[in-house]
């Protein structure tokens, strides 16, 4: 099976970080950012994001 994929860019990283804070479900995400849930569940197991830009 031959797919492309593009990576998480940093708005999406920035999304995900805000409605994970919001406890938004990983299904939930994925829908509305048309990825894979396994692709979420990848970068928050791998590569955690913390945006130091964004408020406590």
């Amino acid at each position: 099976m031959s797919g492309s994929y593009k990576q998480l860019n940093i708005e999406e990283r920035r999304k995900i970080e805000r409605w994970l804070s919001a406890k938004v479900p990983v299904r939930e995400m994925a829908r509305v950012l048309k990825r894979s849930k396994a692709t979420l569940y990848r970068e928050l197991k791998r590569n955690y994001f913390v945006d130091e830009s964004l408020p406590k």
